[in-house]
């Protein structure tokens, strides 16, 4: 057997393993955080797009040392306006207290809340063919009056407070209660347009009343609007702006239930759903993931998706 004076002269050190690399600054080092799904829509046993859901993933990306910047690959039809913009909100504090910048590559679909999660990137990217904006806000629902009559039944309601019934689908359709939901969403969709305003900055190009009416477009065409600073795949880009060898590193939220969800009182909805059937109410949960689904559906299916 060679001592290691005969190694040493017998040949090269071998080649230090990435960390090693890296700690010396041969290579540039990214990680990356997938955003996939609808915004705020939680199902049992499975990851959440929310703020919950992802926030311990965000600082993992960010707390890792070293870094040239974090990614973010985006597939979202939108969801909870609150979610997107409090995830949006995380990772701009995040970069802005780390110092790294921030990349997002749109894929099939950046719309509606997922574009605004799009716009906690310092530049952000889409291939030609991805749907990219509908900045604007939808409220959807059904009506069953006519269902009612149909049937028989008689519909009663009896509150405290004179609005509490305001937009109840099995009553009337009101004016009023119309108008004050239009209300509403036009403050959505205007603290929205903030948002979009102050990151693309003069970035945007076209009429603002087309750009914020909710329409959304093809990778290529956001281009020239302004929407995306350019066309590009993660990988291809990253190489690119940080050589062939840079390392890209996935960092993935936990699916399912987490001990720490098991064990803080009041946490894990997972939980809370057996303890929930246990109770009897299994057909009303399953109702409810039914409907759930079928709204993450209606999002997707908007998008030819």
């Amino acid at each position: 057997m060679l001592s290691r004076k005969s190694r040493k002269k017998k040949g090269k050190n071998p080649e230090p393993g990435w960390l090693t690399r890296l700690a010396r600054g041969k290579r540039k080092f990214v990680a990356h955080v997938r955003l996939k799904g609808a915004i705020g829509m939680e199902r049992p046993f499975s990851p959440s797009l929310s703020m919950a859901g992802i926030e311990d993933t965000l600082e993992a990306a960010f707390a890792i040392p070293g870094l040239a910047a974090v990614a973010f690959s985006i597939n979202s039809p939108g969801g909870s306006p609150v979610q997107s913009t409090l995830i949006y909100s995380r990772i701009r504090q995040l970069s802005e207290e780390t110092g790294v910048k921030v990349l997002v590559f749109c894929e099939d679909v950046a719309a509606s809340g997922g574009y605004l999660l799009a716009m906690a990137g310092d530049e952000v990217f889409a291939d030609r063919s991805s749907i990219v904006g509908s900045i604007g806000v939808i409220s959807a629902g059904f009506g069953f009056t006519g269902a009612l009559k149909k049937v028989g039944v008689e519909r009663r309601v009896y509150t405290a407070g004179a609005n509490k019934s305001v937009l109840d689908p099995f009553l009337p359709e009101k004016k009023e209660d119309v108008d004050h939901l239009r209300s509403l969403q036009l403050d959505v969709h205007e603290a929205f347009k903030d948002i979009v305003r102050a990151r693309r900055a003069d970035k945007l190009k076209g009429d603002e009343k087309e750009l914020f009416s909710g329409l959304f477009w093809s990778g290529g065409k956001a281009m020239e609007l302004g929407l995306v600073d350019g066309i590009g795949s993660l990988h291809t880009t990253l190489r690119e702006r940080f050589g062939d060898d840079v390392i890209i590193r996935t960092v993935d939220a936990r699916s399912g239930l987490s001990l720490r969800k098991l064990l803080v009182p009041g946490g894990g909805k997972a939980l809370q759903s057996g303890v929930d059937h246990a109770a009897g109410t299994a057909a009303g949960a399953a109702l409810e993931r039914a409907m759930t689904l079928a709204e993450e559906r209606a999002l997707w299916s908007r998008y030819g998706l």
